[in-house]
């Protein structure tokens, strides 16, 4: 049995145990698109007014307590935000095609793991005037501060 022939078993069983399961991936897809929705439309507003005013602005590398108090700590808290983000990033993927706000889950996704240039990256989408003003929209509803970005 050649490589070829055992991929096309794999993807025919697959195919058939898609379609006896159809409704019940239909409707758990459904309801994922949905919560996801719902959460994020509840969530963010509330994580947009807890940030401070100047978080944008502010080195926030050298402003984290945790990471001065135990290293594996620090190590540990740090794994678990990049997963975080990249489970975001990956379920925005999927919300592109499914229900729910996938560009905004990126956009949540890439600001929560730590990469090069992630600063420059806020920037720009923060100076970008319709998530300017709909940010300090939200912000405004929860009596806060509008964001001090760099000028």
């Amino acid at each position: 049995m050649n490589i070829g022939s055992v991929s096309c078993v794999a993807t025919l069983r697959m195919n058939t145990w898609i379609q006896a399961h159809s409704i019940l991936l239909l409707s758990g897809l459904g309801v994922l698109g949905l919560v996801t929705f719902v959460g994020s439309l509840i969530a963010l507003p509330i994580l947009i007014a807890r940030l401070p005013v100047d978080h944008f602005i502010v080195d926030r590398a050298r402003v984290r307590p945790w990471r001065s108090s135990h290293p594996v700590r620090s190590t540990v808290l740090l794994c678990l935000r990049n997963l975080l983000g990249v489970v975001l990033i990956a379920g925005g993927l999927l919300m592109l095609v499914l229900p729910g706000q996938g560009i905004l889950t990126i956009v949540i996704g890439l600001l929560m793991i730590d990469v090069p240039k992630k600063r420059a990256f806020q920037a720009c989408v923060l100076a970008w005037k319709p998530v300017n003003r709909g940010i300090n929209w939200m912000r405004r509803k929860a009596h806060q501060p509008e964001f001090m970005l760099r000028a």
